[in-house]
């Protein structure tokens, strides 16, 4: 199960947010302060931490800091009051991975939750072998009987996604959530466009072919 560390000093807030995580399947992890989530950490594999930013003893920013100067790589949703560009920046900088600005929407912080959850899933795996394919994540490559393909970034995510799941039904809005990210202003219509020139490329493979699902969005379909 899915462990994600909640660390917020409120408690009324830090109970909502582990209940809620507990009822989407997740395994909530509760710390009042930076201080207490470090000694989490050390004692327990974290996939995710939802942090606030204004807390006693070690603040967010100092936390997510710790975090990366010590080589955890696992996603970060900050949540906080702070709300000004230069805290955002600050954050980002700190290594944050998504930032949501309190009051927040409890379904909103799920959804985006599950993209930074996804989103990791994808870079961590690295290397995709489909039939006589291999997708090369460091180098956002497809290798092919020899020959070597160089994607666009957005193409080359896009089509990891689709081939790591095969068969499975991904709406616009899903893959612009992964893709592009929550906040993009990017029209839904880009992924279309995406999804084109991906099959313009690769429509002589014997391997896969990308197949739209009229009313519902895209998935991809391993040729026998």
């Amino acid at each position: 199960m899915i462990k994600i560390l909640v660390v917020e000093d409120n408690e009324k807030l830090r109970q909502l947010m582990c209940t809620v995580l507990a009822k989407q399947g997740f395994n909530p992890v509760m710390a009042e302060d930076g201080e207490q989530a470090l000694d989490i950490l050390h004692t327990h594999h974290i996939d995710l931490v939802i942090s606030d930013i204004m807390m006693p003893n070690l603040d967010g920013f100092q936390l997510i800091g710790r975090l990366r100067e010590a080589g955890y790589n696992m996603p970060v949703l900050t949540v906080t009051a702070k709300d000004s560009f230069s805290d955002k920046q600050k954050g980002y900088l700190a290594g944050t991975d998504d930032y949501m600005v309190k009051p927040i929407d409890i379904n909103e912080m799920i959804l985006r939750v599950r993209a930074l959850l996804r989103r990791a899933q994808i870079a961590s795996e690295r290397r995709l072998n489909i039939g006589d394919l291999v997708l090369d994540y460091d180098s956002l490559s497809v290798l092919s009987q020899g020959d070597t393909t160089a994607l666009p970034q957005k193409e080359f995510h896009l089509l990891y996604k689709l081939l790591s799941y095969p068969n499975k039904i991904f709406t616009r809005h899903q893959l612009m959530d992964e893709i592009w990210g929550m906040d993009s202003e990017t029209e839904a219509r880009t992924v279309d466009v995406h999804i084109n020139r991906l099959r313009e490329r690769f429509k002589h493979t014997a391997e896969f072919e990308i197949v739209t699902v009229r009313g519902l969005g895209y998935k991809a379909v391993r040729k026998s």
